[in-house]
């Protein structure tokens, strides 16, 4: 069979920095590649000299069997590699059509743009997704998981044989991924080979054949994934086992810090009745959609609850909150809200480290108050939380999705809050750096606070929190504790319900 992309030897360095050392890697036709290693590893690196974003400062390509070069991502979509990278390369203010065929749009006889096909086509490239998408709507319309989607459109449109796809279900839910596989398999079939980078072991386990891992830019290994699990995975890539990555458990207080009664997400649904104690990490768990981030955000006003009421540390908290005020009537309650979309609701990308951090700190002020000097707590939040930059005036954007998340989360955790509401705390983040994230909220909660935090990834629930809801129909139908829960026990109460 032969090889349809071998990378011999790879090496590339940025500055005094060597970010892929001596990497050896080969695609063969109909397999499903599984990039794995941790932030920094080498990833994305060695995957842009494959698709001619980087040159390599040493090392060969071969394009089944013949050496190749590409000195441009078009060079290298010509040779029949697409890349959808995980950070989403779409423009905003154009529209889907125009985003599809950016660069190469088609001409008619009279030589002006044939923005009929553009439709055309567009549309029978979302339909093979599954979507019914309008090729004539903004880009800025769409959710972020339809955006993820017309990435992917674009890069199974240009009908290359070698797909490298970094992330791509990380904005997705349950029903969105299935979509995904399907049409990875389908990929599969027809004999292209994928490269599929994430950090979701059950999509790892579900979907790929063979993995190569990364460590410090260097090759550790290349094995079917047949002859592994989880654990041994998670071992090559960082050097421990699963269940050593979570902290050990704490003690929580008798003291409720978050209590909701006979809360109606909806006018229709069933009431339900939580609370969140000091010291305490409590999960809102269940299958995808069934009202765990309604109930989250209603408390944040991004949600309109019907009714019930809701208190932070016996204090009433008025419901429905404000739309434009909710976030701030949270701050004043020392309550702190992340949300799962880091980039387009939670950080300024464009700002530095520093003035992130900074927001959070600021909000526990009023409005008038004097101006601070928080240089001191933005520098001991950074070596507290591991953040690794040039410094604080580093723009966040320039961060890994790991680093981003942290200074998400340690501009909450600076502030001195008694709560936090948290959505996919570790979403797009690397097992290393998924780590470090559970270590913080154990120290926060340790420390005096309180998190209610839901999650894709049930794995992370049972092994992060100390009780966890399980959540149907917008409804509460069971409550175990985290320690003796499996997801069998989960998934069935939510099926049950």
């Amino acid at each position: 069979m032969t090889c349809l992309v071998e990378m011999s030897n790879i090496s590339k360095s940025f500055g005094g920095s060597k970010a892929v050392d001596g990497v050896s890697l080969k695609l063969m036709p109909g397999t499903v590649h599984a990039l794995m290693g941790e932030n920094g590893a080498g990833k994305s690196t060695l995957m842009k000299i494959l698709a001619g974003v980087h040159q390599p400062d040493s090392g060969e390509i071969f394009r089944e069997g013949r050496k190749a070069g590409f000195e441009t991502p078009r060079e290298a979509l010509e040779a029949g590699i697409s890349t959808v990278f995980q950070e989403l390369s779409l423009l905003a203010n154009l529209t889907i059509a125009e985003n599809m065929f950016l660069g190469r749009e088609p001409v008619t006889a009279f030589g002006t743009v044939d923005r009929a096909r553009m439709r055309r086509e567009t549309r029978k490239a979302l339909a093979a997704l599954g979507l019914e998408l309008n090729p004539d709507i903004l880009v800025s319309e769409l959710s972020i998981a339809e955006r993820q989607f017309v990435e992917i459109a674009h890069g199974i449109k240009a009908d290359a044989s070698v797909f490298i796809l970094d992330e791509p279900t990380a904005a997705l839910n349950a029903a969105d991924v299935e979509v995904m596989n399907a049409q990875i398999r389908r990929l599969r079939d027809e004999g292209k080979a994928i490269v599929y980078i994430s950090h979701r072991m059950d999509e790892i386990f579900g979907i790929c054949d063979t993995v190569t891992v990364l460590k410090d830019g260097k090759l550790v290994a290349t094995r079917p994934l047949s002859g592994m699990t989880p654990d041994s995975l998670i071992a090559l890539m960082v050097g421990r086992e699963l269940q050593d990555l979570f902290p050990a458990r704490g003690k929580a207080s008798t003291e409720t810090v978050l209590d909701l009664e006979d809360f109606r997400i909806d006018p229709g649904s069933t009431p339900l009745s939580l609370h969140v104690n000091k010291g305490e990490i409590v999960a809102l768990a269940g299958l995808e959609g069934q009202g765990q981030q309604q109930l989250l955000r209603s408390l944040a006003g991004l949600y309109p609850a019907s009714t019930g009421t809701a208190s932070i540390k016996g204090k009433t908290l008025p419901l429905p909150a404000p739309k434009a005020s909710g976030i701030r009537q949270l701050q004043a309650r020392k309550v702190g809200f992340v949300p799962e979309d880091r980039k387009e609701e939670g950080l300024f990308l464009g700002l530095s480290i520093a003035h992130n951090i900074a927001v959070g700190l600021s909000s526990v002020h009023g409005e008038l108050s004097i101006a601070h000097d928080y240089r001191k707590a933005i520098a001991e939040t950074m070596a507290s939380m591991n953040i690794k930059a040039s410094g604080p005036s580093a723009p966040v954007g320039t961060l890994s999705g790991g680093n981003q998340q942290k200074v998400l989360l340690g501009r909450y955790l600076a502030a001195g809050l008694d709560l936090l509401l948290i959505e996919e705390p570790t979403r797009g983040v690397d097992i290393g750096a998924k780590a470090e994230i559970y270590k913080l909220l154990r120290s926060f909660a340790d420390e005096g606070g309180a998190v209610l935090v839901l999650s894709r990834e049930t794995i992370e629930l049972i092994g992060l929190c100390d009780r966890i809801y399980v959540v149907h129909g917008k409804a509460i139908v069971a409550e175990l504790p985290a320690e003796t829960a499996t997801e069998h026990q989960i998934l069935n109460a939510a099926l049950s319900a």
